[in-house]
Protein backbone atom coordinates (compact mmCIF):
# COMPACT_ATOMS: atom_id res chain seq x y z
CA UNK A 1 0.00 0.00 0.00
CA UNK A 2 1.65 3.48 -0.97
CA UNK A 3 2.49 5.89 1.40
CA UNK A 4 -0.04 8.97 2.47
CA UNK A 5 0.79 11.94 0.73
CA UNK A 6 3.36 14.86 2.60
CA UNK A 7 2.14 18.20 2.24
CA UNK A 8 4.01 21.30 3.88
CA UNK A 9 2.71 23.67 6.41
CA UNK A 10 5.62 27.04 6.74
CA UNK A 11 5.06 29.67 9.22
CA UNK A 12 7.72 31.72 7.04
CA UNK A 13 9.98 31.44 10.27
CA UNK A 14 12.69 34.50 11.04
CA UNK A 15 15.74 33.09 11.73
CA UNK A 16 18.17 34.97 14.41
CA UNK A 17 20.35 37.33 13.27
CA UNK A 18 18.12 37.34 9.92
CA UNK A 19 15.09 39.43 8.79
CA UNK A 20 11.58 39.30 7.15
CA UNK A 21 12.32 39.71 3.74
CA UNK A 22 15.23 36.88 3.94
CA UNK A 23 12.41 34.56 5.43
CA UNK A 24 9.97 35.19 2.40
CA UNK A 25 12.85 34.58 0.19
CA UNK A 26 13.59 31.38 1.85
CA UNK A 27 9.51 30.10 1.63
CA UNK A 28 9.68 30.93 -2.43
CA UNK A 29 12.46 28.81 -2.34
CA UNK A 30 11.38 25.97 0.07
CA UNK A 31 8.37 25.84 -1.95
CA UNK A 32 10.46 25.56 -5.03
CA UNK A 33 11.91 22.57 -3.65
CA UNK A 34 8.72 21.12 -1.54
CA UNK A 35 7.39 20.98 -5.62
CA UNK A 36 10.26 18.95 -6.72
CA UNK A 37 10.80 16.76 -3.81
CA UNK A 38 7.09 15.35 -4.21
CA UNK A 39 4.75 16.94 -1.83
CA UNK A 40 1.16 17.46 -2.32
CA UNK A 41 0.38 20.85 -1.40
CA UNK A 42 1.90 23.79 0.77
CA UNK A 43 0.61 25.84 3.00
CA UNK A 44 1.55 29.35 4.70
CA UNK A 45 0.19 30.35 8.47
CA UNK A 46 -1.17 33.22 9.40
CA UNK A 47 0.87 34.80 12.86
CA UNK A 48 0.45 38.87 13.73
CA UNK A 49 2.72 40.54 16.12
CA UNK A 50 5.65 37.92 16.36
CA UNK A 51 8.84 38.76 15.67
CA UNK A 52 9.53 35.22 14.53
CA UNK A 53 7.52 34.77 11.83
CA UNK A 54 7.01 36.84 8.55
CA UNK A 55 3.36 34.95 7.14
CA UNK A 56 0.78 38.05 8.39
CA UNK A 57 -0.76 38.02 5.29
CA UNK A 58 -1.35 34.00 3.87
CA UNK A 59 -2.79 35.48 0.44
CA UNK A 60 0.12 37.80 -0.86
CA UNK A 61 2.40 34.58 0.12
CA UNK A 62 0.54 32.38 -1.23
CA UNK A 63 0.47 34.66 -4.47
CA UNK A 64 4.25 34.70 -4.36
CA UNK A 65 4.75 30.80 -3.58
CA UNK A 66 2.08 29.84 -6.41
CA UNK A 67 3.95 32.41 -9.39
CA UNK A 68 7.23 30.54 -8.30
CA UNK A 69 6.07 26.94 -8.76
CA UNK A 70 4.18 25.29 -11.33
CA UNK A 71 1.78 22.42 -9.84
CA UNK A 72 1.70 22.02 -6.33
CA UNK A 73 -1.58 23.61 -4.58
CA UNK A 74 -0.99 25.94 -2.80
CA UNK A 75 -3.34 27.79 0.37
CA UNK A 76 -3.94 28.86 3.51
CA UNK A 77 -3.15 27.14 7.09
CA UNK A 78 -5.33 28.74 7.72
CA UNK A 79 -6.66 32.03 7.44
CA UNK A 80 -8.16 33.24 10.84
CA UNK A 81 -12.17 34.65 10.25
CA UNK A 82 -12.33 36.32 13.09
CA UNK A 83 -10.11 39.02 11.39
CA UNK A 84 -11.85 39.21 8.10
CA UNK A 85 -15.21 38.97 6.74
CA UNK A 86 -16.22 36.30 4.54
CA UNK A 87 -16.44 38.38 1.45
CA UNK A 88 -12.95 39.89 1.73
CA UNK A 89 -11.45 35.75 2.34
CA UNK A 90 -13.53 34.92 -0.83
CA UNK A 91 -12.26 37.75 -2.83
CA UNK A 92 -8.84 37.79 -1.91
CA UNK A 93 -8.89 33.52 -2.97
CA UNK A 94 -10.84 34.24 -5.97
CA UNK A 95 -8.24 36.43 -7.38
CA UNK A 96 -5.63 33.54 -6.46
CA UNK A 97 -7.93 31.01 -8.62
CA UNK A 98 -8.54 34.15 -11.84
CA UNK A 99 -4.19 34.01 -11.34
CA UNK A 100 -3.74 30.06 -10.74
CA UNK A 101 -6.98 28.34 -11.69
CA UNK A 102 -6.77 24.96 -10.02
CA UNK A 103 -4.25 25.03 -7.51
CA UNK A 104 -5.53 26.79 -4.57
CA UNK A 105 -6.79 26.06 -1.04
CA UNK A 106 -8.58 27.89 1.60
CA UNK A 107 -8.09 26.52 5.04
CA UNK A 108 -9.93 28.36 7.50
CA UNK A 109 -9.29 28.50 11.21
CA UNK A 110 -11.48 30.63 14.05
CA UNK A 111 -9.84 33.18 16.30
CA UNK A 112 -9.86 34.38 19.68
CA UNK A 113 -11.09 32.45 22.79
CA UNK A 114 -12.04 29.07 21.84
CA UNK A 115 -15.56 28.01 23.13
CA UNK A 116 -15.10 25.87 26.11
CA UNK A 117 -11.56 26.82 26.79
CA UNK A 118 -11.26 26.57 30.83
CA UNK A 119 -10.30 29.75 32.40
CA UNK A 120 -7.02 28.41 34.00
CA UNK A 121 -3.60 29.85 33.18
CA UNK A 122 -1.82 26.38 33.46
CA UNK A 123 0.69 24.17 31.83
CA UNK A 124 -0.13 20.94 30.76
CA UNK A 125 -0.93 18.13 33.60
CA UNK A 126 1.51 15.83 34.26
CA UNK A 127 1.52 11.81 32.34
CA UNK A 128 -0.15 11.49 29.13
CA UNK A 129 -1.23 8.14 27.27
CA UNK A 130 -0.58 5.95 24.40
CA UNK A 131 -2.62 5.12 21.41
CA UNK A 132 -2.94 0.96 20.24
CA UNK A 133 -0.81 2.08 17.04
CA UNK A 134 1.81 3.95 19.98
CA UNK A 135 1.22 7.11 19.25
CA UNK A 136 1.82 9.65 22.56
CA UNK A 137 -0.83 11.86 23.15
CA UNK A 138 0.01 13.83 25.81
CA UNK A 139 -2.26 15.93 28.60
CA UNK A 140 -4.28 18.72 27.11
CA UNK A 141 -2.51 21.92 27.12
CA UNK A 142 -4.77 24.18 29.32
CA UNK A 143 -2.92 27.44 29.46
CA UNK A 144 -4.41 28.96 26.46
CA UNK A 145 -6.62 31.46 28.98
CA UNK A 146 -3.15 32.70 29.68
CA UNK A 147 -2.80 33.70 26.22
CA UNK A 148 -6.04 35.26 25.54
CA UNK A 149 -5.99 37.57 28.59
CA UNK A 150 -2.46 39.02 27.95
CA UNK A 151 -2.39 42.60 27.01
CA UNK A 152 -0.50 41.11 24.07
CA UNK A 153 -3.58 39.31 22.71
CA UNK A 154 -5.81 42.01 23.72
CA UNK A 155 -3.69 44.62 21.68
CA UNK A 156 -3.48 42.19 18.46
CA UNK A 157 -7.45 42.30 18.92
CA UNK A 158 -7.60 45.92 19.02
CA UNK A 159 -5.31 46.23 15.56
CA UNK A 160 -6.99 43.75 13.39
CA UNK A 161 -10.91 44.39 14.34
CA UNK A 162 -12.72 47.79 13.79
CA UNK A 163 -14.11 49.18 17.27
CA UNK A 164 -16.76 46.92 18.42
CA UNK A 165 -16.44 44.78 15.55
CA UNK A 166 -18.53 41.54 16.38
CA UNK A 167 -17.51 38.14 15.07
CA UNK A 168 -20.85 36.18 13.54
CA UNK A 169 -20.89 32.96 14.45
CA UNK A 170 -18.39 30.56 12.67
CA UNK A 171 -20.34 27.90 11.32
CA UNK A 172 -22.87 31.24 10.07
CA UNK A 173 -19.02 32.58 8.51
CA UNK A 174 -18.15 29.12 6.97
CA UNK A 175 -21.71 29.09 5.39
CA UNK A 176 -21.59 32.43 3.70
CA UNK A 177 -17.84 31.81 2.45
CA UNK A 178 -19.30 28.49 0.98
CA UNK A 179 -22.66 30.49 -0.66
CA UNK A 180 -20.28 33.10 -1.76
CA UNK A 181 -18.58 30.88 -3.90
CA UNK A 182 -21.13 29.09 -5.23
CA UNK A 183 -22.60 32.40 -6.28
CA UNK A 184 -25.81 31.25 -3.98
CA UNK A 185 -25.28 33.99 -1.75
CA UNK A 186 -28.78 35.96 -0.07
CA UNK A 187 -29.43 38.08 2.69
CA UNK A 188 -32.60 37.59 5.32
CA UNK A 189 -34.16 39.75 2.53
CA UNK A 190 -33.57 37.74 -0.14
CA UNK A 191 -31.03 40.01 -1.78
CA UNK A 192 -27.97 38.62 -3.82
CA UNK A 193 -24.52 39.14 -3.71
CA UNK A 194 -21.63 37.96 -5.93
CA UNK A 195 -18.43 38.36 -5.45
CA UNK A 196 -15.98 39.27 -8.19
CA UNK A 197 -13.53 37.27 -8.48
CA UNK A 198 -14.71 34.58 -6.05
CA UNK A 199 -18.33 33.71 -7.66
CA UNK A 200 -17.65 29.79 -9.19
CA UNK A 201 -13.79 29.98 -8.27
CA UNK A 202 -12.12 26.43 -8.07
CA UNK A 203 -11.08 26.84 -4.41
CA UNK A 204 -10.86 23.85 -2.17
CA UNK A 205 -12.04 24.61 1.12
CA UNK A 206 -10.66 23.19 4.59
CA UNK A 207 -11.38 23.38 8.45
CA UNK A 208 -8.90 22.96 10.45
CA UNK A 209 -9.11 22.40 13.65
CA UNK A 210 -7.24 21.76 17.05
CA UNK A 211 -10.30 19.80 19.24
CA UNK A 212 -13.41 17.98 18.93
CA UNK A 213 -15.33 21.35 19.72
CA UNK A 214 -16.72 23.81 16.67
CA UNK A 215 -14.21 23.44 13.75
CA UNK A 216 -14.16 19.43 13.94
CA UNK A 217 -18.04 19.56 13.54
CA UNK A 218 -18.54 22.40 10.66
CA UNK A 219 -16.58 20.45 8.74
CA UNK A 220 -18.04 17.03 9.27
CA UNK A 221 -21.41 18.91 8.89
CA UNK A 222 -20.76 19.93 5.65
CA UNK A 223 -18.61 17.06 4.10
CA UNK A 224 -15.30 19.29 3.90
CA UNK A 225 -11.84 18.38 4.38
CA UNK A 226 -10.58 18.76 8.14
CA UNK A 227 -7.04 19.61 8.96
CA UNK A 228 -6.68 18.11 12.79
CA UNK A 229 -3.48 19.70 14.24
CA UNK A 230 -1.05 17.31 16.32
CA UNK A 231 1.67 20.38 16.07
CA UNK A 232 -0.75 22.71 17.95
CA UNK A 233 -2.88 20.02 20.40
CA UNK A 234 -0.96 16.75 20.59
CA UNK A 235 -3.06 15.51 23.25
CA UNK A 236 -6.27 16.30 21.59
CA UNK A 237 -5.66 14.86 17.72
CA UNK A 238 -7.42 11.67 18.16
CA UNK A 239 -10.56 13.35 19.73
CA UNK A 240 -10.50 15.71 17.07
CA UNK A 241 -10.82 13.60 14.24
CA UNK A 242 -12.86 11.10 15.93
CA UNK A 243 -15.45 14.13 15.99
CA UNK A 244 -14.85 15.05 12.59
CA UNK A 245 -15.79 11.67 11.02
CA UNK A 246 -19.00 11.18 13.57
CA UNK A 247 -20.29 14.61 12.73
CA UNK A 248 -19.33 13.77 8.76
CA UNK A 249 -21.85 14.02 6.15
CA UNK A 250 -21.18 13.56 2.41
CA UNK A 251 -21.87 16.27 0.06
CA UNK A 252 -20.72 17.83 -3.26
CA UNK A 253 -17.14 17.90 -2.46
CA UNK A 254 -16.60 14.67 -0.72
CA UNK A 255 -18.42 11.33 -0.31
CA UNK A 256 -16.54 10.71 2.68
CA UNK A 257 -14.12 11.65 5.46
CA UNK A 258 -11.12 13.13 4.36
CA UNK A 259 -8.35 14.27 6.99
CA UNK A 260 -4.72 15.91 7.15
CA UNK A 261 -2.98 15.94 10.39
CA UNK A 262 0.00 18.01 11.19
CA UNK A 263 3.44 17.05 13.30
CA UNK A 264 6.52 18.93 13.72
CA UNK A 265 9.62 17.70 12.37
CA UNK A 266 13.34 17.86 11.45
CA UNK A 267 15.25 14.95 9.53
CA UNK A 268 18.81 14.79 9.47
CA UNK A 269 21.37 12.01 8.35
CA UNK A 270 21.47 11.29 12.13
CA UNK A 271 19.12 10.95 15.36
CA UNK A 272 21.91 13.20 16.77
CA UNK A 273 22.57 15.72 14.46
CA UNK A 274 18.58 16.43 14.29
CA UNK A 275 18.08 16.64 17.61
CA UNK A 276 20.65 19.24 17.83
CA UNK A 277 19.01 21.38 15.18
CA UNK A 278 15.56 20.84 17.00
CA UNK A 279 17.15 22.45 20.11
CA UNK A 280 15.61 26.49 19.33
CA UNK A 281 12.13 24.57 19.75
CA UNK A 282 11.69 24.57 22.90
CA UNK A 283 13.06 28.24 23.99
CA UNK A 284 10.65 29.12 20.88
CA UNK A 285 7.39 27.23 21.98
CA UNK A 286 7.93 28.94 24.90
CA UNK A 287 8.09 31.97 23.52
CA UNK A 288 4.70 31.74 21.79
CA UNK A 289 2.86 30.48 25.33
CA UNK A 290 4.22 32.69 27.57
CA UNK A 291 2.43 35.40 25.63
CA UNK A 292 5.37 37.16 24.52
CA UNK A 293 5.52 36.16 21.07
CA UNK A 294 7.67 34.04 18.81
CA UNK A 295 11.28 34.63 18.68
CA UNK A 296 13.98 34.65 16.24
CA UNK A 297 14.31 31.02 15.71
CA UNK A 298 17.80 30.65 18.03
CA UNK A 299 20.88 28.47 17.35
CA UNK A 300 21.75 25.32 18.86
CA UNK A 301 24.08 27.61 20.57
CA UNK A 302 21.97 29.64 21.45
CA UNK A 303 19.04 27.25 22.82
CA UNK A 304 21.25 25.73 24.96
CA UNK A 305 21.94 29.01 26.61
CA UNK A 306 18.06 29.45 27.46
CA UNK A 307 18.11 29.36 31.06
CA UNK A 308 14.68 27.05 32.14
CA UNK A 309 12.53 26.70 35.56
CA UNK A 310 10.28 23.80 36.18
CA UNK A 311 7.23 26.40 35.02
CA UNK A 312 9.03 26.69 31.48
CA UNK A 313 9.61 22.98 30.94
CA UNK A 314 5.87 22.20 31.90
CA UNK A 315 4.82 24.89 29.54
CA UNK A 316 6.66 23.10 26.49
CA UNK A 317 6.46 19.39 27.20
CA UNK A 318 3.49 18.06 25.49
CA UNK A 319 4.77 20.09 22.11
CA UNK A 320 8.98 19.22 22.78
CA UNK A 321 7.54 15.59 23.51
CA UNK A 322 5.93 14.95 20.49
CA UNK A 323 8.15 16.87 18.19
CA UNK A 324 9.73 14.21 16.05
CA UNK A 325 13.46 14.58 15.19
CA UNK A 326 15.35 12.34 13.87
CA UNK A 327 16.97 10.22 10.92
CA UNK A 328 14.75 9.60 7.98
CA UNK A 329 13.86 6.21 8.99
CA UNK A 330 13.29 7.27 12.84
CA UNK A 331 10.92 9.95 11.47
CA UNK A 332 9.06 7.94 8.88
CA UNK A 333 8.38 5.28 11.51
CA UNK A 334 7.13 8.21 13.96
CA UNK A 335 5.15 9.37 11.25
CA UNK A 336 3.56 6.06 10.05
CA UNK A 337 2.24 5.63 13.52
CA UNK A 338 0.92 9.13 13.71
CA UNK A 339 -0.62 8.43 10.57
CA UNK A 340 -2.39 4.97 11.53
CA UNK A 341 -3.18 6.21 15.05
CA UNK A 342 -5.16 9.00 13.63
CA UNK A 343 -6.81 7.52 9.97
CA UNK A 344 -4.77 10.55 8.10
CA UNK A 345 -4.88 10.93 4.57
CA UNK A 346 -2.52 12.86 4.51
CA UNK A 347 0.33 14.50 6.74
CA UNK A 348 1.17 18.17 6.96
CA UNK A 349 4.71 19.22 7.82
CA UNK A 350 5.76 22.09 9.78
CA UNK A 351 9.45 22.16 10.17
CA UNK A 352 11.64 24.80 11.50
CA UNK A 353 15.46 25.00 11.94
CA UNK A 354 17.39 28.00 12.50
CA UNK A 355 19.58 27.34 9.28
CA UNK A 356 17.54 27.40 6.01
CA UNK A 357 19.67 24.92 4.56
CA UNK A 358 19.05 22.60 7.14
CA UNK A 359 15.35 23.04 6.51
CA UNK A 360 15.69 22.18 2.81
CA UNK A 361 17.68 19.46 4.07
CA UNK A 362 15.21 18.26 6.35
CA UNK A 363 11.77 17.89 3.66
CA UNK A 364 14.20 16.18 1.33
CA UNK A 365 15.64 14.00 3.20
CA UNK A 366 11.84 12.76 4.48
CA UNK A 367 10.65 12.87 0.80
CA UNK A 368 12.96 10.80 -0.24
CA UNK A 369 12.58 8.04 2.87
CA UNK A 370 8.59 8.36 2.69
CA UNK A 371 7.92 7.97 -0.91
CA UNK A 372 10.28 5.13 -1.76
CA UNK A 373 8.34 2.80 0.51
CA UNK A 374 6.02 3.18 -2.70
Amino acid sequence: MPPVPLAVLDLVPISSGSDAPTALRNTVELARAAEEFGYRRYWLAEHHLNPGVAGSAPALVIQAVAQATREIRVGSGAVLLGHQTPLSVVEQFGILDALYPGRIDLGVGRSGRPRGTPPVAQAAERGGTFTDEGLYLPPKFTGFARLLRSPRFRLQLSLLQQPGAQTPAYDEQIDDILALFAGTYRDEDGVEAHATPGDGADVDVWILGSSAGESAEVAGARGLPFGANYHVSPGTVVEAVEAYRAAFRPSAVLSEPYVAVSADVVVAPDDETARRLAAGYAPWVRSIRSAEGAITFPTPEEAARHEWTDEDRELVADRVDTQFAGAPETVTEQLDVLQRATGADELLITTITHDHADRLRSYELLAQAWFKRA
